[in-house]
């Protein structure tokens, strides 16, 4: 069984049910190699950027039946007459926006058709305006630096949606919600560093050399404070949380 919590809860609720003919609906390194490892008789996976279906290919071993495609669910030929056994949306909900602005509502009827039997959808509950302590302060401070160093680079941010919402709008789609959960967030110096080095990244993209000089004194006075933090806190922080939903085909 894998060790990451949330696929972990995923196999114990799939338990003795073959997973058949699976669809990685958002793929990314992490659920691919989940996915990779597990008994399928076929593997579908799909993501909106080259850069990223290049990167899969070097890093992620698959099968000759399993297929790795570039594409965007605002596509109606992306996979149209096919279906599958399982479909994973793994923090999918979250990043339509950087890639199909305003299509949240219509991502599950878009992928109703795909469903035959069970669809997991995993995403992380948007974060709180204000937090209750200097660790969970911290973790807010960095999403709002990553998000800004995201928006003067000229992209565009990930939004995410809390499990109500989508449960609701699952049921819209025509699926039946068997279960749902929620699981607390604890950040540690691996995310942390992660965060801040997309910061950096986007710094490239910027032309005014004093804003950029600004922005990389505020990566480096809160990697500083957050390493602090850790170093008195080493249980790390906790702040908000995942979520996964489990539907069927209705």
């Amino acid at each position: 069984m894998t060790t990451d919590r949330l696929f972990a809860s995923v196999e114990r609720f799939q338990g003795t049910t073959p997973w058949g003919q699976v669809l990685d609906a958002g793929t990314g390194e992490h659920s691919l190699r989940w996915l990779s490892e597990l008994r399928t008789e076929a593997l579908a996976a799909v993501t909106a950027s080259e850069g990223m279906a290049r990167g899969l290919r070097e890093k992620v071993s698959l099968r000759p039946q399993d297929r790795l495609l570039v594409g965007n669910w605002t596509d109606p030929t992306l996979l149209a007459q096919e279906s599958f056994d399982t479909v994973l949306a793994d923090y999918l909900l979250g990043a339509v926006d950087g890639f199909a602005p305003y299509f949240q509502d219509q991502l599950f009827p878009r992928l109703r058709p795909l469903v035959r039997h069970r669809l997991y959808a995993i995403g992380l509950a948007p974060y709180p305006d204000a937090a209750e302590d200097e660790g969970g302060a911290l973790i807010l401070e960095l999403a709002r630096l990553r998000d800004a160093c995201i928006l003067l680079a000229k992209h565009r941010c990930y939004r995410e949606y809390p499990l109500d919402w989508t449960c609701r709008h699952l049921e819209r789609a025509g699926f039946v919600v068997e279960d749902a959960w929620s699981t607390p967030i604890v950040y540690r110096e691996r995310f942390i560093q992660g965060q801040l080095r997309v910061c950096e990244a986007k710094l490239g993209y910027l032309n005014d050399k004093a804003l950029i000089a600004a922005l990389r004194g505020q990566i480096e006075s809160l990697r500083s404070r957050a390493m602090d933090h850790l170093r008195r806190h080493p249980e790390g922080v906790r702040l908000g949380a995942d979520w996964v939903v489990v539907a069927r085909a209705a």
